[in-house]
């Protein structure tokens, strides 16, 4: 187990970094290039255990991928194109290939099993399992298909109406992947709206879909051709470093080519409501994404209430939110997330006791947490508990915190961002 120390010393993080790649964009633009009629290249791919489960799924389903550093080479088969795979599909940590390949593998005239790491198998699958059934897969695993493994034998869909029980980017993609091969039209209804990149990546390829509302329509297609794919830096991954520059005295930094889709920039719209400085700039469009630049500088941050409509935009950075708010002043409540302790772990519960144990106040709740400001934090040993938001949330308070904090189980990072800890002190020596 990989131990990484953190000396605080409330040092400025200066400088320019250019964030891995969308790990979201990055999964999408494997899947559907392989379902895609001929080549397609991909720049800036996210590398990282995540995405490779991916990619190694897809191979197994008879896809040709050539990965070589960020660019990636997918010979894509069409639509009818993939085949039975000889050997369990192994999902390793990744919920994202999990639920969204649980969708495209409904779709198949064939059997799949799909496993995953002893995290990604305690994790819920029945949010997918259930409408896949009710388009005609068949689909068995632990607790009635509620846990993986699971045994897929797919083909012979029929599209359905189905409104999502809870908002779900996931399973929506799931649902439109599985349309695309489905009998008539397969329409998902939102709760409210969650991340698009499934739909962008689709429109981009030559997809039609209908969206009103928060209702989206896809019928089954021809093929599509293959297309180049440039993968935006990753805000999920800026945003630990987007925080890191508020919270420490004297920073200023230069984020670039970070994605800015709008249904992904609810941390923006929380920090900046907390009092953070950050300036959108350079904002252009990429393969179907919004993209910008964004220079942070150190503020003086107040607590805010984040809940309702604002958690699905933001769900992902939430525990870098909860870093920053025992920073600033008076109380930050975080309300309707839920959802956080069906992630890689409970993090409502982890990122509670992580930072207690650096000394910040911290009430845990059902569906969130409340955090008061301004309290000294001091260097402790901490757990990622396998989580790579857990260990790099935890990084980034202690880089306020007095002394030496030391973070177990650290290796996970490599998850989504392969040498964040490098870089980390590379920006603040830290």
């Amino acid at each position: 187990m990989a131990r990484e120390i953190i000396r605080g010393s409330t040092k400025p993080l200066a400088g320019e970094l250019t964030p891995p790649g969308d790990k979201s964009v990055s999964h999408r633009s494997l899947i559907i290039g392989s379902i895609a009629s001929g080549m397609t290249g991909v720049s800036g791919f996210l590398n990282c255990e995540d995405t490779l489960s991916t990619a190694n799924a897809m191979r197994k389903l008879g896809i040709g991928i050539e990965i070589n550093g960020s660019d990636v080479k997918i010979a894509g088969k069409g639509l009818s194109g993939l085949s039975e795979p000889e050997d369990v599909i192994d999902a390793g940590n990744s919920g994202t290939t999990t639920r969204l390949l649980t969708g495209l593998l409904s779709a198949q005239g064939f059997f799949t099993a799909v496993t995953g790491d002893k995290y990604l198998r305690a994790r819920p699958m029945k949010r997918v399992v259930d409408p896949m059934r009710l388009m005609g897969a068949k689909i068995t695993g632990r607790e009635g298909g509620n846990k993986l493994p699971l045994a897929i034998e797919g083909g012979g869909l029929q599209g359905i109406s189905y409104k999502l029980p809870v908002a779900s980017a996931q399973v929506k993609s799931a649902l439109l992947l599985a349309g695309l091969y489905s009998e008539g039209e397969t329409e998902v209804i939102e709760p409210e709206p969650t991340r698009d990149h499934t739909e962008r990546m689709l429109t981009y390829f030559g997809v039609k879909l209908h969206k009103k509302g928060n209702s989206i329509k896809i019928s089954r297609q021809k093929e599509f051709a293959g297309r180049d794919i440039s993968v935006p830096a990753d805000l999920s991954s800026a945003a630990f470093f987007i925080v890191g520059a508020l919270i420490n005295p004297g920073s200023e930094l230069l984020i670039r080519n970070v994605g800015i889709n709008p249904l992904r920039t609810g941390v923006i719209d929380v920090l900046r409501k907390m009092g953070g400085n950050i300036e959108i700039t350079n904002e252009r469009d990429v393969s179907g994404e919004p993209v910008g630049d964004m220079l942070v500088k150190s503020s003086e941050l107040h607590g805010a209430v984040i809940e309702r409509e604002m958690i699905p935009k933001a769900i992902d950075e939430l525990p870098v939110i909860a870093a920053a708010a025992c920073f600033a002043e008076g109380e930050t409540i975080i309300r309707d997330a839920r959802e956080l302790r069906v992630k890689e772990t409970d993090r409502i519960k982890a990122m509670t006791a992580e930072l207690l144990k650096l000394g910040a106040r911290v009430t845990e709740f059902e569906d969130g947490m409340s955090i008061s400001g301004g309290e000294p934090l001091k260097g402790a040993r901490c757990s990622s508990w396998g989580d790579h938001r857990i260990a790099m949330a935890a990084a980034i308070a202690a880089t306020r915190a007095s002394g030496e904090t030391e973070i177990d189980g650290a290796e996970c990072v490599s998850v989504s961002f392969p040498g964040f800890f490098d870089v980390l002190r590379r920006l603040g020596n830290y």
